[in-house]
C-alpha cells in the first residue's frame, strides 16, 4: 500500500466519523426553531452530508485513495439501494411521466458534447498554449475527451476514451481531478435546487402534474400499508437487497469478462464493464420485484433502508473531493466550470421551451454528469419514489457515453489543429 500523509487511515474510524457526521446533520436538521432551523432553510441536509466529509479530506484527515469505503458503498450499498428503491416504487406511474425526462437527458448529453469544444475554444483564445502539441499524448483535448466520457456515461466510458485516444497518464490524472471536483460542485448545486424546486418551477410555468401525481400516489400507498416493522421484516429487506447484489456480482463477474474476451468491440457500449452490469442487473431485478408482492416491503421500511445506504454513499462521495486540488491546475478547473455552465444553460433553455420541471432538468443533468452513483441521489432528493428515474437514465448514459465522448474528442482535436 502506498504511503499516505492522512491523519486517519483506519477505515473503521473513517466510517465511524462519516456515520457521526450523518447523525449530526440529521439531529441538527430536526430542530424546529433557532439557528439550525434558519441554516437548513438555505443549506439542505443532504448537501451537508456531502460537503462536510469533503472538509475532512481537504484538511488532510482522510485519504480517499487509501480507503475502501467508497468502493464498498458503490459496489455493495449502491446496488442494494437500487434494488430496495426500485422494488418500492410504482414503476408504471414512473414510466407515465412522459417524454420530457428523455428530452432533458439528451439535452444534457448534447450540452456536454457542445460545452467541451466551446470551452476549449474560449480557453485557447485566452491562452493559445493550451492547444499546442495537439498530436502529443499530453494534449489538453485528449484529457478533456476522457472527461466527456465520464460526464456522458461513467468510469467505464472514460477508460475507453483514455485507451482510444492514447492519453498521457499525467494529463489523465489532472483531468480526473477536474472531473471529480467540478462534477461534485455541480451536484451540490442540484441538491440545493432539489431542496426547494417549486419556486423555480412556478417561474418557468413548468408542468409538474405528472410528478405530483406520482408523489401523492406513493405517499397514499405508504400510509395505507405502513406498519411497525418487526425484526423478521428487516431481515427480509436485507436478504432481498443483498441477495440481489450477490446475483448482480455473479452476473457481472461472469458476463463482463466473457464479453471482453469474445466480443471486445462491445467495449464501446460499456458491455465489458463489470460496474455497468452490476447496475443493470440490480435495477432490472428491482423493476421485476416491484410487480410482485415484495413491493409491500415498502410498508415496513424497504425504501427507508435504501435511503440509508444512499446517504452513506453520499458521505463517501463527498470524502473523495479535495478542494485544494483546484490549485494544481487552475486553468483546467476554469475550463471545467465553463463547460458545466454551458451544459446547464442548454438544459435551462430546453426546460423553458418544453415547460419541464426542475426535477427533469436536475436528474437529466446528473444522469450524464454523475452517472448511476449519484443520479438516484439527486432524484430521491426530490422524492424517494422518483429514484428509479435517475437510475434508468444513468444506465442509458452508459450506452451512449463512449460514442458521444468519441465524437466530442474528434471535434476538440480539430479545434486544436491535430
Amino acid at each position: 500500500m502506498e504511503e499516505t500523509s492522512a491523519l486517519i487511515t483506519n477505515d473503521a474510524i473513517v466510517f465511524g466519523i462519516l456515520a457521526l457526521i450523518l447523525g449530526g446533520v440529521f439531529w441538527t436538521s430536526s430542530f424546529e426553531r433557532g439557528f439550525f432551523k434558519i441554516f437548513y432553510r438555505f443549506f439542505p441536509p443532504l448537501l451537508l452530508c456531502y460537503f462536510v466529509p469533503s472538509l475532512f479530506t481537504t484538511l488532510g484527515l482522510f485519504d480517499p485513495d487509501q480507503s475502501n469505503i467508497y468502493f464498498i458503498a458503490s459496489r455493495y450499498l449502491l446496488p442494494a439501494a437500487l434494488v430496495l428503491l426500485t422494488l418500492s416504487a410504482d414503476l408504471p406511474s414512473t414510466f407515465r411521466l412522459g417524454p420530457k425526462a428523455l428530452i432533458m437527458f439528451f439535452t444534457g448529453t448534447v450540452g456536454v458534447m457542445i460545452g467541451g469544444p466551446l470551452a476549449l475554444m474560449v480557453a485557447s483564445a485566452i491562452d493559445p498554449g493550451l492547444i499546442e502539441g495537439a498530436d502529443s499524448p499530453a494534449a489538453v483535448w485528449r484529457g478533456m475527451a476522457t472527461v466527456a466520457g465520464s460526464w456522458i456515461g461513467g468510469g467505464a466510458n472514460q477508460t475507453a476514451i483514455f485507451e482510444i485516444f492514447e492519453v498521457d497518464s499525467s494529463v489523465f490524472s489532472a483531468w480526473i481531478a477536474v472531473d471529480v471536483i467540478v462534477a461534485n460542485v455541480w451536484m451540490a448545486v442540484l441538491l440545493y435546487i432539489a431542496a426547494n424546486p417549486s419556486g423555480i418551477d412556478k417561474r418557468l410555468n413548468a408542468d409538474v402534474s405528472a410528478i405530483d401525481r406520482l408523489r401523492v400516489k406513493a405517499e397514499e400507498f405508504e400510509q395505507k400499508t405502513m406498519r411497525v416493522p418487526q425484526l423478521t421484516d428487516l431481515i427480509y429487506i436485507l436478504a432481498i437487497g443483498f441477495g440481489v447484489v450477490a446475483l448482480a456480482h455473479l452476473v457481472s463477474d461472469t458476463l463482463a469478462p466473457w464479453i471482453g474476451e469474445n466480443y471486445p468491440g462491445l467495449a464501446r457500449y460499456s458491455l465489458t464493464s463489470g460496474f455497468f452490469w452490476l447496475i443493470v442487473v440490480s435495477t432490472t431485478v428491482g423493476v421485476i420485484l416491484s410487480f410482485t408482492r415484495l413491493r409491500n416491503l415498502q410498508a415496513v421500511g424497504a425504501m427507508k433502508v435504501g435511503r440509508v445506504f444512499i446517504y452513506i454513499l453520499v458521505a463517501s462521495i463527498g470524502m473523495r473531493m479535495d478542494i485544494t486540488a483546484i490549485f494544481d491546475n487552475p486553468e483546467y478547473f476554469l475550463i471545467g466550470l465553463f463547460w458545466v455552465a454551458i451544459h446547464a444553460a442548454l438544459l435551462i433553455t430546453m426546460a423553458i421551451l418544453i415547460r419541464a420541471p426542475m426535477f427533469f432538468m436536475a436528474v437529466g443533468s446528473q444522469a450524464n454528469i454523475g452517472g448511476a452513483a449519484s443520479a438516484p441521489i439527486v432524484a430521491s432528493a426530490f422524492h424517494p419514489s422518483l429514484a428509479p428515474v435517475g437510475v434508468l437514465l444513468a444506465v442509458l448514459g452508459y450506452i451512449v457515453g463512449t460514442y458521444g465522448a468519441y465524437i466530442t474528442g474528434l471535434i476538440m482535436q480539430v479545434i486544436s489543429g491535430g
